[in-house]
């Protein structure tokens, strides 16, 4: 097994993210994403890469003043169960307590993974409504079947 390295994508790793977290969508375990909105938060992102393929992403996106959102969260299907998800998810909030967030929080369909990490279920009222502006996009909107859930630090 080969070292895994953690870093910004580069443009060459857009086909392999949209793959990834489309393969997902299809499933309906995360929403899809399109090329456009992989490029405008290309900055947002994390890649995990072995052997120089990208088998990991997640995204860090800040919604308003110490608020920010973990998101596009997908490991490819062979490299599960190895913690890069976690190590991702680590990285992510790492990168934004940096800049001064103190509040993360991520819409989901698998809390488990998330309360591993120590994030807790919400409810979706908890959270301030600027949040659901990029969801009137969402082909589940108004009827959003996603879990909240938080990290505070």
């Amino acid at each position: 097994m080969s070292d895994i390295i953690y870093r910004k994508p580069t443009f060459d790793d857009i086909e392999t993210i949209f793959k990834l977290i489309n393969d997902y969508a299809a499933e309906g375990v995360m929403l899809s994403k399109s090329r456009s909105i992989l490029y405008e938060t290309i900055r947002e992102m994390i890649v995990a890469v072995e052997d120089g393929k990208v088998i990991g992403v997640g995204a860090l996106h800040v919604t308003w003043n110490e608020l920010a959102e973990v998101r596009s969260m997908a490991v490819d299907r062979d490299h599960t169960r190895r913690g890069i998800g976690g190590a991702i998810v680590r990285r992510l909030i790492d990168e934004g307590k940096a800049f001064g967030v103190k509040k993360f929080f991520t819409l989901t369909y698998k809390p488990g993974f998330f309360q591993t990490l120590g994030f807790r279920t919400i409810t979706k009222d908890e959270l301030p409504h600027k949040i659901w502006r990029e969801c009137i996009d969402c082909p589940k909107f108004p009827n959003c079947d996603e879990i909240a859930m938080e990290f505070n630090v």
